[in-house]
């Protein structure tokens, strides 16, 4: 039976939101706990975000709070920054490693992973996951201009679901924020939000 099917939710963070944004909507994190509750048995909804370090005001720490606090799985990790070619300080803070490890560690005790994100360089990884029996869902976006999926990544999975299809499910409107005064800061929603880091390349 497709219920009895052992679920593991694979998130990188960055990738998701960057994603969801694109198409003009907010994740709601308990609102996506619950649909894929209901695909299957979840074993573990695993989320992955890089912090920035030293800071005063972290806008993600409440979201990554409520994560820990409400069936997910989170992995952090600091953030590097460096200065390019050009001068311009950048921030890098890259997951796909500690992402690969879980889902090989986990390939033995589940029967279909499903990764929320489009980043070509997990192929090699839903390849790997695939000869070991599992089945493999990518959940990102075509809708937009690039598409948000790598094309490799795309035809390497078992299925392609677009987020814009759960947009209804698992989404809010990015208008049914509280509008604030101008100037005035917005802390994140101690709920289940989106990732302020919207740099899907991270």
């Amino acid at each position: 039976m497709a219920n009895d099917e052992r679920i593991a939710l694979f998130i990188d963070g960055a990738n998701l939101y960057a994603t969801a944004k694109t198409l003009g909507f907010d994740i709601d994190y308990k609102k996506l706990l619950k649909e894929f509750q209901t695909r299957g048995r979840l074993i573990r909804a695993f989320y992955y975000t890089a912090l920035v370090e030293d800071q005063e005001y972290s806008s993600i720490r409440p979201l990554i709070d409520w994560l820990d606090y409400n069936g997910f799985s989170v992995v952090t990790k600091p953030t590097k920054e460096f200065v390019d070619s050009l001068g311009r300080r950048k921030v890098k803070g890259n997951m796909d490693i500690e992402l690969a490890v879980d889902a090989m560690e986990m390939a033995g005790f589940i029967d279909h992973m499903i990764l929320f994100s489009g980043d070509g360089d997990f192929r090699s990884l839903v390849e790997a996951v695939q000869r070991r029996g599992v089945r493999v869902s990518v959940v990102s976006t075509v809708t937009t201009h690039p598409p948000m999926v790598a094309d490799e990544l795309r035809r390497q999975a078992d299925e392609f679901i677009d987020l814009l299809s759960l947009a209804q499910k698992v989404g809010r409107e990015q208008a049914e924020r509280p509008q604030r005064p101008m100037g005035e800061r917005r802390p994140m929603p101690v709920g289940p939000a989106s990732h302020p880091l919207d740099d899907p390349d991270n």
